[in-house]
């Protein structure tokens, strides 16, 4: 196991890619976005993306955040082949925050193998979390996609209109591709980043405006529908 630890500022960043080991991607303060070749997650602070062996993936972060990393053997196949978001209790941050400050760790070596051990047996129990945002495939409504996550207040058929499409054809392309109306894609896709304005620190009220709710009781319904939880629950340690 290897570690590393890193404070991003605004930016994009493109993680390295090494076959061989799998990544954990913990966010101790702030909030990301992460895009892979399956889809888009936005992983605010006590939350971590699991990425198996070789997955490229770009982050992306309109604040600060500090990234605790984790990189397994992929031969210790910790967790399954796939991209997963998942919720990390205290005790596992403490392990995942002490583990990098350790690293590397061999097996070959008693305690740092049991500390693996236990580290993995943790991270086997942690529950995944619904912090995926699923990407069309259709060009048009990719296109469509980008501009409703760069304008959450765009209106939906003027979207259509400057993407080339009807309002019925992106329509049935979200529906096919990613499960969702266009409608229920845009909440989706505007609580998901809202996520980002909160780690930073903003107002439930100015986040609210920012994510294209008229006042903040109309977004912490749609929040709590969407993730289960008032905005402040959530992000709460």
């Amino acid at each position: 196991m290897r570690g590393y630890a890193v404070t991003h500022p605004p930016g994009r960043a493109v993680l390295p890619i090494e076959g061989g080991w799998d990544q954990l991607l913990y966010a101790e303060s702030g909030a990301m976005t992460v895009s892979t070749a399956t889809g888009t997650w936005v992983i605010p602070a006590l939350r971590a993306l699991w990425i198996p062996d070789g997955a490229p993936a770009t982050v992306t972060n309109r604040s600060r955040i500090a990234v605790r990393t984790l990189y397994f053997a992929a031969g210790l196949r910790v967790l399954p082949v796939d991209v997963r978001a998942v919720n990390v209790p205290a005790l596992t941050r403490t392990l995942i925050l002490h583990a990098v400050r350790a690293c590397p760790l061999r097996l070959d070596d008693a305690v740092q193998a049991a500390l693996v051990t236990v580290l993995t047996d943790q991270l086997q129990r942690l529950p995944q979390v619904g912090l995926r945002l699923p990407w069309p495939r259709d060009p048009r409504a990719a296109d469509a996609a980008r501009t409703i996550v760069a304008d959450a207040t765009a209106d939906l058929s003027d979207v259509a209109g400057r993407v080339g499409a009807s309002r019925r054809t992106l329509e049935r392309a979200f529906a096919a591709d990613t499960g969702l109306s266009l409608g229920a894609w845009r909440r989706r896709a505007n609580i998901l980043n809202s996520l980002d304005s909160l780690a930073a620190g903003r107002s439930v009220t100015a986040t609210a405006v920012a994510a294209g709710y008229t006042t903040p009781s109309a977004y912490v319904a749609a929040f709590r529908r969407e993730l289960g939880h008032t905005p402040r629950q959530y992000l709460r340690p």
